[in-house]
């Protein structure tokens, strides 16, 4: 039997940015790249389209050593774009559909997973729900979720559902609030029946809770000078999975996650291709 892998399902896209730059993210992949960053092998699971773009995602996954087996190529539909504006400092989405990650295909073998993350953008049509059900169905060991709540790509039933079969769920105190306005995070554990909540604050940190009452919190260095926030968010539910798959302490996966989400934020775009940017860290998290 193949050993299990940290499995990624969702969307891989291009970020176009005001000044006519893109850079190629989406949450899921962005976590798989950091994840290949650290040694650790993610499959990655998507589908980008039969196009320049799509050529540009596999040329990427090769160079950086990614395993492209789950990646799928649509004849129809373009690879995933998006359109990023700021205000204030914060990013904004103009996201294109329908898009190849749209349309993944169910009928694809994955290995077994032992961590399995999605979030729920790449969910938003009936084929790609339709290959994450068939991916549940093999029993991943563990199920992150993490919610992106775009509009108007969502809706509150539709990511409560998503919530049913998760272990560990990742969103802001926004989220939080839109999600269950009248419920706490340690209600909103109980309610869900998780194992963990992972409550983001931006720039003022990050808390997580757990079923069993435990809690840490973390903040950032406030020295860290702020280039790019795009990503930051990833970078830090990459760590997270990083310690949960290693069984690090709580406290000491929080303060990584933190440490390399302020890392990311001082670098343009969601993700970086120069492996010296990673071996402080694998050298010092003994990866």
């Amino acid at each position: 039997m193949a050993e299990p892998r940290l499995c990624l399902f969702g969307e891989v896209l291009f970020d176009h940015f005001p000044d006519g730059s893109r850079v190629l993210g989406g949450a899921p992949f962005n976590v798989a790249w950091h994840l290949q960053a650290f040694g650790q092998m993610p499959y990655f699971i998507s589908r980008v389209g039969n196009d320049p773009d799509g050529e540009a995602v596999r040329r990427a996954m090769e160079t950086w050593g990614m395993d492209e087996c789950g990646l799928q190529t649509d004849d129809r539909l373009p690879t995933g774009s998006v359109g990023v504006r700021f205000t204030d400092g914060e990013p904004s989405y103009d996201i294109v559909h329908p898009s190849a990650y749209d349309a993944i295909d169910a009928a694809r073998e994955v290995p077994p997973c032992r961590l399995l993350y999605h979030g729920s953008l790449a969910l938003r049509d009936a084929a790609s729900r339709g290959a994450l059900a068939a991916i549940m169905a093999t029993g991943p060991e563990l199920v992150f979720v993490d919610v992106n709540l775009r509009s108007p790509w969502w809706s509150v039933g539709a990511v409560l559902s998503l919530l049913r079969d998760a272990d560990w769920v990742k969103l802001n105190r926004d989220e939080l609030a839109l999600l269950h306005p009248d419920a706490d995070a340690r209600a909103f554990i109980a309610i869900h029946d998780l194992q963990g909540l992972i409550l983001t604050h931006g720039g003022e940190g990050a808390e997580v809770f757990t079923v069993d009452g435990a809690y840490h919190q973390a903040s950032p260095d406030g020295s860290v000078q702020v280039v790019d926030t795009v990503g930051a968010g990833d970078a830090f539910a990459s760590v997270m999975i990083l310690g949960i798959a290693h069984g690090w302490s709580l406290s000491q996966t929080l303060r990584r996650a933190q440490d390399f989400a302020s890392r990311m934020v001082g670098q343009r775009g969601a993700t970086v291709s120069d492996m010296a940017f990673y071996s402080p860290l694998r050298r010092d998290w003994n990866l």
